[in-house]
């Protein structure tokens, strides 16, 4: 039977289960000389350790610390490292299973398989199955839960079965506030059960990246100016970014900036940065597109350096590589690269499918837009259902088309590309009172009318696109 000791360490979220990453060891290294004593929480690390896998570690003892100095290292670890750690400690509780022993290992593997597809995304530090299965079966509350494991957000789940069938309901709360952030069911059959457990895992995964952004980036928007972080800055750039607007594209580029000069080698914020020059770019927003052309692929280089094993950005910095002109097949071999440390990221679908429409692929890129809709059916879609609107033009469809750049423009009136796509739509199929009605409407938003498009790698598609906008805008040639 296991002690005390053992029991505490699966119980913490630093323990031997769940160890500091390197950086925050090496830095405790620095802090506190070997075989001495370093505090933290509610618990002593004593000394360095070797974890089974062989990654560098320490491990924690059920020992009083001294509050004043728990304090003085909790601030100075999160302070140091709070971008790296993200501050987003997740854990996935046990769900609550059936009687019969066969069944429930079936769902306690389906646990694993959450925590497994969520310890994909690599700004989420996921604590470990040993310390989820501490609570299971039992009826615990969520803010005590949080308190104990030192995390800010549960997912916690049941399964019902009847006859064939099974229902599998999940939910994710805030351990601090205890508020709802998502809550869905999955419905299946236990004659495939290994589909049905890859399915549920796969989407948990696909709307939890974004629902805990927006989370963070609520509870970072909160948080006095003074208290600024790199992680927090780049937290409000990542808000301004998708906002379509040219105020909002220069206020995210600034506040990347700040985050940049606090930390240089932070690869979420070079990435955020580099799609920053792409819209700025792709809307007509610049007034040196060549300069800035020269940096956003600068950024996106630099970001690959320091966070090449990080999918948001080898896929943000795939984007901006391919749009601005960099080699093709390269940016492709990224995005597939981060599709594959995490196939439940939604938005690497969005980008997987640009970069394919972009080299003249349209029908796989559809595919890959819809995969994304399908991880993150409650995402903001105005984006995607323009790229879906772009895939039919290309393929012809121009009816179709048009009617899905509708609907984007419906959510983000202010996206020139749209306009164009829309334009251009509208010359094709004869219409032309509503193709110079888009390009008046472009013009409110951007004095690039007819762009160079050179991202366009197909030059039947490029001609296509770009004839259509000079027949709406009235220009012969």
């Amino acid at each position: 039977m296991r002690g005390r000791r053992e029991r505490a360490l699966d119980r913490s979220p630093f323990g031997a289960y769940a160890a500091f990453p390197e950086f925050v060891v090496d830095w405790f290294d620095a802090l506190c000389p070997r075989g001495g004593a370093l505090f933290y929480g509610s618990r002593v690390v004593p000394s360095r350790a070797r974890l089974s896998d062989g990654r560098a570690g320490w491990q924690a003892s059920l020992l009083p610390a001294r509050p004043p100095l728990r304090r003085v290292i909790q601030h100075e670890v999160f302070r140091k490292f709070e971008h790296q750690i993200g501050k987003s400690w997740g854990w996935s509780l046990g769900w609550d299973n059936f009687k019969r022993p066969s069944e429930s290992r079936s769902f306690t593997r389906e646990s694993e398989e959450i925590i497994t597809a969520l310890s994909r995304i690599r700004w989420l530090f996921v604590i470990a199955r040993n310390s989820s299965f501490t609570y299971k079966g039992q009826s615990v509350d969520v803010k005590q839960v949080g308190r104990e494991l030192g995390v800010r957000y549960v997912l916690e789940g049941s399964v019902r079965k009847a006859g064939q069938r099974v229902r599998i309901t999940g939910q994710l709360i805030d351990a601090v506030t205890g508020a709802h952030l998502w809550a869905d069911r999955f419905d299946g059959s236990l004659e495939d059960i290994f589909e049905l457990q890859d399915d549920v895992a796969s989407s948990v995964a696909g709307v939890i990246e974004p629902t805990l952004q927006v989370a963070e980036i609520r509870r970072s928007a909160e948080r006095p100016t003074r208290d600024h972080t790199a992680y927090d800055l780049y937290l409000r750039a990542l808000s301004r970014l998708y906002n379509w607007e040219r105020g909002s594209t220069l206020a995210a580029l600034d506040l990347a900036g700040q985050a940049i000069e606090r930390d240089p080698h932070y690869g979420p914020v070079l990435a955020t940065a580099a799609a920053c020059r792409q819209e700025l770019h792709v809307n007509g927003w610049t007034d040196d597109p060549e300069l800035n052309r020269r940096e956003g692929v600068d950024l996106a280089r630099r970001a690959i350096r320091v966070a090449s094993d990080d999918p948001r950005v080898l896929g943000m910095a795939a984007y901006a590589l391919a749009y601005f002109g960099e080699d093709m097949d390269a940016a492709i071999e990224l995005i597939d690269r981060a599709l594959a440390l995490n196939p439940s990221f939604a938005h690497g679908w969005v980008i997987s499918g640009w970069l394919r429409l972009w080299a003249g692929q349209p029908e796989l890129a559809i595919s890959h837009f819809e995969t994304s809709l399908r991880l993150s059916p409650h995402a903001r879609r105005s984006g995607t259902f323009m790229a879906v609107g772009v895939g039919h033009f290309f393929a012809r469809r121009f009816g179709d088309a048009a009617a899905m750049l509708l609907r984007s423009l419906q959510e983000h009136a202010g996206w020139a590309p749209s306009y164009r796509f829309l334009a251009a739509c509208y010359a094709h199929m004869g219409r032309m009172d509503e193709a110079r009605d888009a390009i008046e409407r472009l013009k409110a938003v951007t004095s690039v009318v007819v762009p160079t498009a050179m991202h366009w790698r197909n030059p039947e598609h490029r001609e296509l696109f770009l004839s259509g906008v000079r027949l709406a805008a009235g220009e012969t040639t």
